[in-house]
């Protein structure tokens, strides 16, 4: 996705705009676990689509989010503004939920897009999870990712910010129908729309992550040259689960071109063991004594 208009000359976020921002966040996050709490999937993953029709509105109306974001006026004006305009539009539920992110303090107009973005994924995880098949999601949309890694002409297809959305997404309902989760779909549409402003594949890979956070786990990207067993998934599992003093699920992929050993990443920790890797160093070396040799 393109950068959006309001977006901000990037800039390291100063400790009381970050903390303003995460506590309007939390709050709104808190809200929504107390709403989802026992309902009915469908009811929820309802409730998922009005909150992100309300992002992609705001993603259109650049003026209507400065305003819903303009901390000149109190967070009741806000909110009134916000109500006055979707009241009958969207349930009450999503409605209230809204509010409560329109009502807290935001640093820029950008970060409450962003914040309702998040939210409705949120509110679509938290429907697989009342279905029972939150797991499932999180592995289905990883799975798919790797497809889509692996063919070039398919990931350029799906990865086109300047194509329209709708165009793709048919493309990925002919893939997906009847073969993932409607939770699954959704959040796929989600990622070619440019999910907080990253790309396709970015996007896939953050809303992986925020599935596995959902269920208290942390990813672990694995490369391997062949498949592993079971047992050395498990042990490796627990040994990383037990570096980081969490529940660590591991997404595995096999690539042939690492030739042999691990490349392992969990958040920004990479470790590299890679036959390939090893080569690559090696050859750098070999270059760079070389260069020095001709001195």
């Amino acid at each position: 996705m393109a950068q959006r208009p309001d977006a901000p000359t990037p800039q390291p976020a100063g400790p009381t705009s970050l903390g303003v921002n995460r506590e309007a966040y939390a709050t709104a996050a808190d809200r929504l676990d107390e709403y989802a709490r026992g309902k009915d999937a469908a009811v929820v993953a309802a409730t998922a689509d009005e909150i992100v029709a309300v992002a992609q509105l705001l993603t259109r109306e650049p003026r209507l989010r400065r305003a819903l974001a303009d901390s000149a006026r109190s967070g009741e004006e806000r909110v009134g503004l916000l109500r006055g305009l979707l009241e009958g539009k969207v349930g009450a539920d999503a409605l209230d939920l809204l509010a409560t992110l329109v009502a807290g303090r935001w640093s820029a107009p950008l970060d409450l897009l962003n914040a309702v973005e998040r939210l409705g994924v949120e509110a679509l995880l938290a429907s697989a999870e009342n279905a029972g098949d939150l797991a499932e999601v999180e592995d289905e949309l990883f799975r798919f990712g790797q497809v889509v890694d692996g063919n070039p002409q398919l990931a350029a297809t799906l990865g086109d910010s300047t194509a329209p959305v709708d165009r793709r997404a048919e493309l990925v309902h002919a893939l997906l129908d009847q073969k993932a989760r409607p939770a699954t779909i959704r959040l796929v549409e989600l990622a070619l729309a440019g999910f907080a402003g990253r790309s396709f594949a970015g996007a896939l890979t953050r809303l992986v992550e925020l599935a596995a956070d959902r269920r208290d786990r942390q990813v672990a990207y694995v490369v391997v040259a062949a498949p592993i067993s079971e047992d050395d998934e498990r042990r490796l599992g627990s040994a990383l689960s037990g570096m980081y003093g969490r529940e660590v699920t591991l997404k595995v992929t096999v690539d042939p071109a690492v030739i042999g050993g691990i490349s392992l990443r969990v958040g920004h920790d990479l470790y590299d063991g890679t036959v390939a890797s090893r080569l690559a160093q090696t050859r750098n070396a070999l270059v760079g004594e070389g260069s020095s040799a001709r001195r």
